[in-house]
């Protein structure tokens, strides 16, 4: 209570006061725990999501003629013909030609070579 009365004889509030010289850490004590929540959401959620899409961006780059494709729908071909943002697969028996956009691949199946 004595603290309350000095503050308004000196015409500062208690908030003033307390801020005075601790202005970083009273940020640090009210935002504090919002920040960590965003960092840990980022390592968490965004970064492993970052790592799979380059590894695929990666698997789809280094797909060459002859590999082995399957699409996000399900069909799977060997790739025959690759222009900028598309393949030309071939599938099934009767070697019916198909193209798909190179972000509609699921996987490249690379042949083992001899």
């Amino acid at each position: 209570m004595n603290w309350l009365l000095t503050a308004f004889a000196e015409g500062t509030t208690p908030v003033d006061q307390a801020t005075d010289g601790n202005g970083l850490l009273v940020f640090l004590v009210q935002f504090g725990p919002i920040i960590l929540l965003f960092g840990l959401m980022y390592v968490i959620l965004i970064l492993p999501q970052r790592k799979r899409e380059k590894k695929t961006r990666q698997m789809i780059d280094s797909a060459i003629v002859g590999d082995k494709v399957i699409s996000i729908g399900g069909i799977s071909g060997k790739i025959v013909n690759i222009k900028d943002d598309e393949f030309t697969i071939e599938t099934g028996n009767e070697r019916t030609k198909i193209t798909v956009k190179k972000w509609a691949i699921k996987e490249v199946d690379k042949p083992i070579s001899e």
